[in-house]
């Protein structure tokens, strides 16, 4: 017989795993990102330090879903609240 508790760490992993596949948006942005900000360094070399701040910038910004899907990820492992 399958109980409670079993239900809710099958559940808990699976919801682990698709927060997870969130880090397939920041990977590809932050790639998009890398590519345009070398495109523009090479357009117009005077210019790399004020593009490179602010494609850095930008990633920083696009990483913070990656981890706060890795945070998700975690807490449902490891410290889940509804146990």
């Amino acid at each position: 017989m399958i109980d409670n508790v079993t239900i809710i760490r099958a559940a808990s992993a699976l919801g682990a795993g698709f927060a997870m596949i969130a880090g397939i948006g920041p990977g590809i942005g932050q790639g998009y990102a890398a590519g345009k900000g070398a495109e523009g360094v090479g357009r117009q070399p005077e210019a790399k330090g004020d593009i490179m701040t602010t494609m850095i910038l930008g990633q920083a910004i696009a990483e913070t879903t990656g981890i706060y899907a890795l945070v998700v990820a975690l807490i449902l492992l490891f410290a889940n609240p509804f146990l």
